[in-house]
């Protein structure tokens, strides 16, 4: 049920050079958007309860720094060790309504951080010097603008990077261009049969970097693998159980947008359901190429957290296809995807992927392309995932909850 040429066909379409790389706020994602559509409603998918369409659109605002200066107790920050986040430009002179926190060596510098970047706190966070090259990753981020949430709150978030004992003054000031734009999930379900009120979610995100530095000629960053290929599944596996049509739980299908910038379209898709009735997410990420272990295998991050990857192994039994878990735990994957703002609300939320991450010299580059892509390991990916999350969409088997990120 899950055919090979159908497969090709949706990753050739969303990796196109036409898609323009799929960047937020850009006519290619509206593109993608748009044909991600036409296959939710083709397959015969339902909108969300209380939707008009398969487009989940919500209000944000596009933040482009003119300006940033900060001191602690009189002394300049650098440039190198500044990191802004706001909605808006803003000035401090002084501790006064600023939370002070510590993003100490021993914590998970992705799960911190996007706990903060949730806050609408005016907060100042002082990163540990032991992070300097996710922070570093985070300045370059920070210059070419930023991203956040249309609401009745102003997002003020500052981190310093530094050994600080005592911090006594502060002051920062920072000035910003900012714009309303629109940005879009597509969404759509299976209502359940029996359990209805009981949600399996199937996501993975269909942004990408859009257009980029040019090399040799070519400056399209087609994201087949990044994510065209999660995507693809999401469709496929969309398809594959509109015609099964024996879920007895509701299911739901998303395609995410601005996971590269932010993760903003599966943090907006969380608060649009109570995660207490979302029994298990499945975010597909990065499918289009033979993981470590070989073909007929993938890994699953967090595996340690739940049975989740316990389950869908039982479901696999006498079929050559194995699940490993993370086998790359310093690359902090687990937080680094659109599953990550549903597990810290307790969902046994995890990616599944095959990219080899510590070698992969195509990732975020123009070379992601179609023609780099083994259409043979997708396929196969897929009809695993159809497979083994069976037991789950049938509600014979519920994956353990996980611990709530507390903060």
């Amino acid at each position: 049920m899950i055919k090979q040429d159908d497969v090709e066909r949706i990753i050739k379409t969303l990796s196109a050079d036409d898609m323009q790389g799929r960047g937020s706020f850009t006519p290619g994602i509206d593109k993608a958007a748009t044909f991600i559509e036409g296959e939710f409603k083709a397959a015969g998918l339902k909108p969300l309860t209380g939707a008009t369409g398969f487009r989940q659109t919500f209000a944000m605002i596009r933040t482009t720094p003119v300006s940033a200066k900060a001191t602690i107790n009189g002394a300049e920050v650098s440039a190198d060790n500044l990191v802004i986040s706001a909605s808006a430009s803003f000035n401090w002179a002084g501790t006064d309504g600023v939370e002070i926190v510590k993003l100490t060596a021993d914590k998970n510098f992705m799960a911190e951080y996007q706990a903060y970047m949730k806050s609408e706190k005016k907060t100042l966070v002082l990163v540990d010097p032991s992070f300097a090259s996710m922070f570093k990753r985070l300045v370059a981020r920070s210059k070419r603008g930023g991203t956040n949430f249309k609401g009745p709150g102003e997002k003020q978030l500052v981190f310093i990077m530094g050994t600080f004992d005592d911090v006594k003054n502060i002051s920062v000031a920072y000035e910003a261009k900012t714009e309303e734009k629109p940005l879009f999930n597509v969404a759509g379900m299976i209502p359940g049969k029996s359990k209805p009120n009981e949600f399996v979610v199937f996501g993975g995100h269909y942004d990408h970097l859009g257009i980029i530095k040019p090399m040799e000629g070519d400056s399209i960053a087609n994201g087949a693998d990044d994510d065209a290929s999660g995507t693809t599944a999401v469709i496929s596996l969309a398809k594959y159980y509109k015609k099964l049509n024996n879920n007895e739980r509701t299911l739901i299908f998303v395609a995410f947008t601005a996971e590269e910038i932010g993760g903003y379209g599966s943090q907006y898709f969380s608060k649009q359901l109570d995660p207490d009735k979302v029994v298990a997410m499945f975010n597909i990420e990065m499918i289009g190429k033979a993981s470590k272990f070989g073909e007929n295998s993938a890994f699953i991050t967090g595996y340690e957290r739940s049975d989740f990857g316990k389950i869908l192994q039982g479901n696999l039994e006498g079929t050559a296809f194995k699940f490993y878990p993370d086998p790359y735990p310093e690359q902090n994957l687990f937080y680094r995807s659109d599953n990550a703002t549903l597990a810290a609300l307790g969902v046994p939320a995890h990616t599944i992927s095959t990219d080899q991450i510590d070698t992969d010299k195509l990732y975020h580059s123009v070379k992601d392309e179609f023609s780099s892509m083994d259409v043979n390991n997708i396929v196969a990916t897929i009809r695993a995932i159809a497979l083994s999350s069976r037991s789950i969409v049938s509600g014979k088997e519920t994956p353990a909850r996980i611990p709530k990120l507390e903060k």
